[in-house]
């Protein structure tokens, strides 16, 4: 199925980055917020809420997906449920296992979060870039449904909070919160940049969703490097996010693998449907 493209000259490049105005003011009165009640952060509301709307919008955008496609009427519950239920289930084991402390360094002798953090990745990458019936899905969707979706990554901003707070190490949380904050930000005005559905808008989707993958890398390396375990390489003043406590550690346990996988299927999309152009 063939999307509709959108007359280059009814989204001109501009507004994109004017988007910045209404997305970077509340981004920093909840910043300023969270340093001034810390109990917002610690109560874990912060990453419940987020999370399960994102996973409420990823739900209904799926379906709205499955409804562009060709698939049989009866095909499109059997895939949405195919998705959803192994996600659903999964943010459940990590939610409740953060909770229950299980990724504490001391639970287990086994590095317990990094394997929470790669084995996902590992599993679900093979998976979403093969899968015919996703690869229909992402056709029939538009292109910048799953960049604006990581709007929420600007509640990255949690690690900022933290530093400011000296309850997380700056050699971490510096380059991970601005990362974040960036990549959140910067999701509205690549969706709208992708949207017009010219070249350059889907070059700036890809520049974005490289920038949310290198955020990734850095921020897992050094969470390893700082956190105790056979990996520690830098010992800082105060923990790191690697000793497992909730609600913090269900970013690096769920959110981040999670985060990965919509940036890859995003990749793809914009992959298969630049080729379709040419």
């Amino acid at each position: 199925m063939t999307a509709v493209v959108v007359p280059a000259g009814i989204v001109p490049p501009r507004p994109a980055w004017r988007s910045l105005v209404w997305i970077a003011p509340p981004t920093l009165l909840w910043i300023l917020l969270t340093y001034w009640q810390p109990i917002i952060l610690a109560s874990g509301v912060q990453t419940a809420a987020h999370q399960l709307i994102a996973h409420a919008v990823i739900a209904v955008g799926l379906w709205l997906g499955l409804e562009r496609t060709d698939l049989a009427p009866d095909q499109r519950p059997r895939t949405w449920l195919a998705v959803m239920v192994p996600y659903t289930l999964w943010f459940a084991v990590a939610w409740s296992a953060a909770i229950s402390g299980a990724f504490h360094t001391e639970a287990s002798p086994l590095p317990i979060l990094p394997l929470a953090i790669l084995l996902p990745v590992i599993i679900g990458v093979p998976l979403l870039l093969l899968s015919k019936r996703l690869g229909q899905v992402l056709d029939a969707m538009p292109e910048s449904w799953l960049v604006a979706l990581q709007l929420y990554r600007v509640f990255g901003s949690w690690a900022l909070v933290a530093w400011l707070h000296g309850t997380l190490p700056g050699v971490f949380a510096l380059p991970a919160g601005i990362g974040d904050v960036l990549t959140g930000l910067l999701a509205a005005p690549a969706a709208i940049a992708v949207a017009a559905g010219m070249a350059q808008g889907r070059r700036v989707a890809i520049i974005w969703n490289i920038f949310g993958l290198v955020d990734f890398v850095v921020a897992i390396t050094l969470g390893m490097i700082t956190s105790p375990g056979p990996l520690q390489l830098i010992i800082p003043s105060v923990s790191s996010i690697g000793t497992g406590t909730y609600p913090g550690v269900l970013t690096p346990a769920f959110v981040v693998p999670s985060s990965i996988l919509l940036h890859t299927l995003s990749l793809r999309q914009l992959r298969r449907r630049s080729g379709a152009r040419h």
